[in-house]
């Protein structure tokens, strides 16, 4: 019999929200129109003793405002990253690298070239937690899939490359939902990391957002640990933090990516808002040497 999988200590903080953003992949999927299809999402949910997550079923009014506010954020931010990394694997980006991966099952659930080896890097309990929940439903991935046990606060390019990762090689990268939680310096640090184990022709794709006074509002409704979750990232725009190492940056406003995908602009990033904020998608390559 497959043991029950505990829920990992290191799904709190920053952490919880991977939990969030299932219930939120969750809903999606559920929509006759949905952006994208995460069938696993409702598996780690269901996995959660619902006393130990504010984001379970059956959540309190706060956490439930909460997950509206940032739906339509979610799903329009998933639907562009997952085709962001399907299309640098179709262009020969065949080592996938999801950062903080928490919930992600993009290595189950999106249609990979032959060949594409996604490495998911996380903390040893989150990885085993999640391997737990898809191993008990029977999921199999759709690619080499490659968990990688890590901190990124840590030296965490070392334990990917040992892992197998040829820095030689193309690469996609993503970095979803992690750049507003850390402070400048970090931010910095882990785009230098990137950068330097990524071969030209790499990909990165990645979600910025700032804080505002709406979602502070939220978050503060909710816990004391989520109202300091927003540490602000780079402290120059995306553009030109991007261009200064050199990658070729195409960065997209939320509203204009939700007007694509024909949904509402999120209401947390609603210019016509006064208390809303700025929130940002971007893909970004690095350049072959002419």
């Amino acid at each position: 019999m497959t043991p029950e999988p505990t829920v990992p200590t290191s799904l709190a903080g920053i952490g919880a929200t991977a939990l969030g953003v299932a219930v939120l992949r969750a809903q999606e999927s559920s929509r006759p129109d949905r952006l994208f299809d995460d069938p696993y999402a409702r598996h780690f949910l269901q996995a959660v003793d619902p006393a130990s997550s504010p984001w379970s079923a059956g959540a309190s009014p706060a956490t439930a405002g909460f997950l509206r506010l940032m739906a339509e954020q979610v799903a329009v931010r998933t639907r562009f990253l997952d085709r962001a990394l399907l299309e640098a694997a179709g262009r020969g980006c065949d080592q996938v690298v999801l950062l903080a991966s928490g919930m992600d099952a993009r290595a189950f659930r999106l249609a990979w070239p032959p060949g594409t080896k996604v490495f998911e890097l996380d903390f040893a309990d989150v990885l085993a937690f999640k391997t737990a929940v898809l191993d008990g439903r029977g999921a199999t991935a759709a690619c080499h899939r490659v968990e990688v046990a890590t901190d990124l606060r840590q030296d965490w390019p070392r334990a990917l490359t040992e892992s197998g990762f040829d820095p030689a090689r193309p690469a996609a990268w993503l970095a979803e939902g992690i750049l507003y939680a850390l402070p400048p310096e970090a931010a910095d640090l882990l785009l230098d990391r990137i950068t330097g184990l990524s071969a030209p022709a790499s990909m990165l794709a990645l979600d910025h957002m700032e804080d505002s006074e709406l979602l502070r509002s939220a978050r503060a409704d909710i816990s004391a640990e989520l109202v300091g979750l927003w540490r602000g990232g780079p402290t120059e725009n995306l553009d030109a933090w991007l261009t200064r190492r050199g990658w070729q940056p195409a960065v997209t406003v939320i509203a204009d990516a939700a007007a694509a995908c024909e949904r509402p602009v999120p209401p947390a990033f609603d210019p016509a808002h006064a208390a809303a904020g700025r929130g940002w998608l971007a893909t970004a390559r690095l350049p072959k040497p002419l």
